[in-house]
């Protein structure tokens, strides 16, 4: 079955090039060009990926992406935002706004296509379950890895599939001081528009969650200098370095696609 992949843009024409690019690589596209209806659509739609066009008027791109992540049903869904800004501040905005990956004007087709295989790659690989138990514990904090479900104290918390893999990450390694490049590594893998800061805005982010006050974390603590750990100050479990694989790169080809004025 082919894979759905929901396109979102005010804009017609950007939509009719980003459709024509995706079913090209065969999958099946929906577009929305009404972001007020994206959530309510994909709700509805389930797709595979939603790919949102951010050249909107007001930021609505980021509040669209900020939207899906507060909605339960879609919290986990792959988002790709496609963005005119290249600078580091937009990328990271865009990332903390709940994007799995992030995409610049101008792009070439084929880098598209390669950028949404790869999220779609990462989403469907498979738990460490096999290796590790389905459920670690890290003092009131349960995460079950088979369910890809954190909950704290017994109520269960929304997350994005990111901030579930670098919890998920962290606390099979618990007690250990991972640095921040190692931790991209880790849990962000082939994406390219993403930096140290970009740990950072994921853990800010994670502690708000988790943390009973987030200027004194309890579990998941910087290191000054050197990255992050997360403990409850209790016994340290094993220290596994087993790392998320990461695809292999995908020639760009030279026909682009660049913003419209």
């Amino acid at each position: 079955m082919r894979q759905l992949i929901l396109v979102v843009s005010s804009r017609g024409e950007d939509c009719g090039f980003l459709e024509q690019c995706l079913e090209r690589s065969g999958y099946k596209v929906r577009r929305c060009l009404n972001p007020g209806d994206a959530v309510r659509e994909a709700e509805v739609l389930r797709p595979s990926l939603i790919l949102v066009n951010s050249v909107m008027p007001d930021s609505a791109g980021l509040e669209l992406c900020r939207r899906i992540r507060q909605t339960r049903s879609l919290a986990r869904t792959a988002v790709v935002l496609v963005a005119a800004g290249t600078a580091e501040d937009d990328c990271v905005l865009g990332l903390e706004s709940g994007a799995n990956d992030y995409i610049t004007m101008p792009f070439s087709s084929r880098e598209l296509q390669a950028r949404v295989q790869a999220v779609l790659r990462r989403f469907e690989r498979p738990q460490l379950t096999e290796f590790y138990g389905p459920v670690t514990t890290v003092g009131d904090i349960k995460i079950d890895s088979s369910a890809m479900r954190i909950s704290v104290r017994g109520n269960e918390v929304t997350t994005t599939t990111l901030e579930f893999r670098l919890m998920d990450y962290l606390a099979r390694n618990q007690a250990r001081v991972f640095k921040r490049d190692e931790l991209l590594d880790a849990v962000w893998g082939d994406m390219q528009f993403v930096t140290p800061r970009t740990v950072d805005a994921c853990v800010r982010r994670v502690r708000r969650k988790i943390e009973p006050d987030c200027a004194r974390p309890t579990y998941l603590k910087t290191i000054r200098g050197v990255g992050y750990r997360l403990d409850a100050g209790g016994p340290r479990m094993w220290d596994s370095r087993e790392q998320y694989p990461r695809p292999a790169s995908t020639p760009l080809s030279a026909d682009r696609f660049e913003p419209k004025a």
